[in-house]
């Protein structure tokens, strides 16, 4: 069964919570496919990953890659999994039809955007309907992650 994690940003964006959530991924031996809305959020991700620490990077790649099958983290606008990931990653309360193939999901919403928390209640509601285990996980002011349901 699916665990999907609803991570409630209150304090920064995806792009400060992000990568501290993928680098808990890839120390759980875990793949990834993040799921991004365009291109353009695409490279946004792209370069964060790589950019995000002076002395490291997260492993990783995007849709136009020669070997996608190969990325311990693979970033798409598409509904793809050609990695084998077991996790998914949704930014910004994002879609993706069937999320039956994956173990996790990290649902990322930002609470201070009005469009993308009502999104966010109406899909709760929805993988809650379906009987999925979830979480809720809510940001502290320091950035840190506080479960709340």
């Amino acid at each position: 069964m699916t665990d999907i994690r609803f991570y409630h940003l209150e304090n920064e964006g995806w792009d400060g919570a992000l990568p501290k959530l993928m680098e808990r991924v890839i120390s759980a031996n875990l793949k990834a496919v993040i799921k991004v809305k365009d291109t353009e959020q695409g490279k946004q991700v792209d370069t964060l990953l790589w950019s995000y620490k002076a002395d490291s990077f997260l492993p990783h790649d995007t849709q136009d890659c020669e070997n996608p099958a190969r990325q311990p983290v693979y970033i798409t606008s598409a509904q793809e999994q050609p990695n084998a990931a077991e996790c998914l990653v949704l930014l910004d309360a994002d879609q993706y039809d069937d999320i039956s193939p994956f173990k996790r999901v990290l649902y990322m919403f930002d609470g201070r955007k009005g469009d993308v928390l009502s999104q966010a209640r109406l899909d709760w509601k929805k993988y809650k309907d379906q009987g999925l285990e979830m979480s809720y996980w809510q940001q502290n002011p320091g950035g840190g992650w506080e479960q709340k349901a």
